[in-house]
């Protein structure tokens, strides 16, 4: 577990910004008949994977952002999910705590209350 925290500042000043990555041919014609998620650009002719710049930005790894805020909550903190109230003793008191979708509402009530007596922030 991380136990490294960064202050919200800091970390907006650290992390960088990208563009929107639009699927090819996004935007075009009067109906909107590609949707904007993304998928990566395939065929031989197309001008998006040839990184034509006026087709728009692709995905690439220099938009990865630095390895001391990658996947940090954006408070600071690390988040750890927990999936029952027992997983609460290993976390680290600078770390945030999200429950995982799969629990029940009897177990998140004794893990909330858990994480209360324990000091620790819960997320959802």
């Amino acid at each position: 577990m991380a136990s490294i925290v960064i202050t919200p500042q800091k970390l907006r000043a650290k992390k960088k910004t990208h563009p929107k990555f639009f699927r090819q041919n996004f935007g075009r014609g009067t109906r909107r008949r590609v949707k904007d998620n993304w998928r990566k650009p395939r065929g031989i002719d197309n001008k998006k994977k040839e990184k034509i710049a006026t087709f728009g930005a692709e995905p690439t790894i220099g938009y990865r952002n630095p390895r001391e805020i990658r996947g940090l909550h954006p408070c600071g903190a690390a988040e750890v999910r927990i999936f029952n109230p027992e997983m609460l003793a290993d976390v680290v008191k600078t770390s945030v705590v999200r429950i995982a979708g799969s629990v029940g509402e009897k177990k998140r009530e004794k893990i909330r209350a858990k994480a209360k007596e324990l000091g620790l922030k819960v997320l959802n």
